[in-house]
């Protein structure tokens, strides 16, 4: 389900050389926290701190992501945003992620500051990372390099790791875009789950492993499922091709 539209954070009078985060739970209900708090605020599962723009002729293409790991969709600003939220998704470490977490407000040396981080992902080992995701090209723009610069200190603050990221690595994500078609559950094929994991005990290639089922396009749609979810471990560092070698692995999350 889409969340509610968010309404518009309003500004807090700021403490010198002090940080706040500005955002809405999940009911709706909007927070302010000091930075020193911030560690124990579930921030994975905030609504978007403000709303994203649409309107005909604009430069990013906005839009909805359904996260296979959280079944819900998170809203994005940008094409490239959205990259990242599938690369999130296909990472088996990933608890929860959300976009536009909050507003930081804040004053520094350097003067007042504010800031809406792009997204806040939660590992299952309860740690934290803050993404910026930036068009290459923007990257050393010095405006950018000082709130990243800011935005890292804050992190390293709180305990939470911080990073600005720009395109990915086009093997990986033309693998796992790939992949990503498949990460809804399964309703077709469902029974051909634990056949297919029994056959692939040793390692197989992609080719040879559907063509042992007697419907080989069901079976690839299935196979390609199980390796989103990483019930089917391969080399994520070689292009997938039906010569790809699958072997089962350890279930780590539910198909």
């Amino acid at each position: 389900m889409t969340p509610p539209r968010p309404r518009t954070l309003r500004p807090v009078r700021m403490v010198r050389d002090r940080a706040y985060l500005h955002y809405f739970d999940p009911g709706g209900t909007e927070r302010l926290t000091p930075a020193g708090h911030a560690a124990g605020v579930a921030f994975e599962d905030a609504l978007p701190a403000r709303e994203i723009p649409s309107y005909a002729g604009q430069h990013h293409t906005p839009g909805h992501y359904w996260a296979a790991t959280t079944d819900r969709m998170v809203g994005y600003e940008s094409y490239l945003e959205s990259k990242w939220m599938k690369l999130l998704d296909f990472d088996p470490e990933l608890a929860a992620f959300s976009a536009q977490p909050f507003t930081i407000e804040a004053q520094d040396a350097e003067g007042a500051w504010q800031h809406t981080p792009d997204l806040f992902v939660r590992w299952r080992d309860g740690s934290a990372l803050l993404l910026d995701v930036k068009d290459d090209n923007r990257m050393h723009v010095p405006a950018v390099a000082q709130q990243a610069r800011r935005t890292a200190a804050l992190c390293e603050q709180i305990g939470w790791d911080y990073d600005m990221v720009g395109e990915p690595d086009s093997l990986r994500w033309a693998t796992v875009s790939w992949l990503a078609g498949y990460r809804r559950p399964l309703r077709a094929g469902k029974d051909l789950t634990s056949p297919l994991r029994r056959l692939a005990q040793k390692a197989v290639p992609i080719g040879e492993l559907v063509s042992f089922q007697p419907v080989p396009e069901l079976a690839r749609a299935v196979v390609y499922h199980l390796m989103w979810h990483h019930q089917l471990t391969f080399d994520q560092t070689r292009p997938l091709r039906d010569h790809t070698h699958v072997r089962a692995a350890d279930l780590r999350r539910p198909a």
